[in-house]
């Protein structure tokens, strides 16, 4: 079923609603089935997201969430492992469509958090050690790091986010822009855009005057 289609429930066409009620039933089972370390109300799960039950226990989703068509919430930990949640998704956030979040270590979205389509957010990579072997045969995780991104920023289509150590760190209200790909922590209220992105204007909230050429930093406070 097309984007489009979901878009027509909102307006009653037939297929929307079959669509969106496809959508609130599944939601409900997901609730009712899944064991996350905690789950608020009214959140809402597209019945094509694959989120797996046996590593629930490590998600925490918070109340309003949406998560849309093909997004998928990734937890690269044995289901046996048990411990604080890798993945902590706030109120009023949501994860369009075929957007991904990877998490191994800890990656946390603070309230009213967008992400667009097909984005990108992990916090480890993959190792390649033996040019003997196919790479396919190699795919363990690295060592992991933190992300956690600040209240009411924006991620743009395309753009990804990947820390594989340490902490990534962006401040409340920032822009990255689509195709971005962000290694380092940004200040709040910071545009991001290039590969590697850098910050190509801030908010100075003390001055309350746009500033260009700011350098990226980690002036946003520390992980929770």
């Amino acid at each position: 079923m097309s984007d489009r289609s979901e878009a027509g429930g909102r307006s009653g066409a037939p297929l929307g609603l079959i669509s969106r009620g496809l959508r609130n039933l599944y939601s409900v089972w997901v609730r009712v089935t899944y064991p996350f370390a905690s789950m608020g109300s009214k959140v809402s799960i597209h019945f094509s997201g694959p989120i797996k039950r046996t590593v629930a226990h490590r998600i925490k989703l918070g109340s309003f969430v949406t998560i849309e068509k093909d997004a998928c919430l990734a937890v690269s930990v044995s289901p046996e492992e048990f411990g604080e949640p890798v993945i902590v998704i706030e109120d009023h956030c949501v994860l369009h469509w075929r957007s991904q979040i990877d998490a191994k270590n800890h990656i946390h979205l603070e309230r009213d958090v967008i992400v667009s389509q097909d984005v990108l957010i992990q916090d480890h990579g993959y190792t390649y050690e033996s040019v003997a072997n196919p790479v396919g045969e190699q795919q363990g995780c690295s060592k992991a790091g933190r992300i956690q991104i600040g209240q009411g920023s924006w991620i743009a289509q395309g753009a990804a986010i990947v820390c594989t150590q340490g902490e990534l760190i962006l401040g409340r209200n920032c822009v990255v822009t689509s195709n971005a790909l962000v290694t380092k922590s940004a200040p709040a209220y910071s545009v991001l855009s290039g590969n590697p992105a850098r910050v190509i204007k801030r908010f100075d909230p003390v001055k309350k005057v746009w500033v260009t050429g700011a350098p990226v930093s980690s002036d946003s406070g520390p992980m929770e």
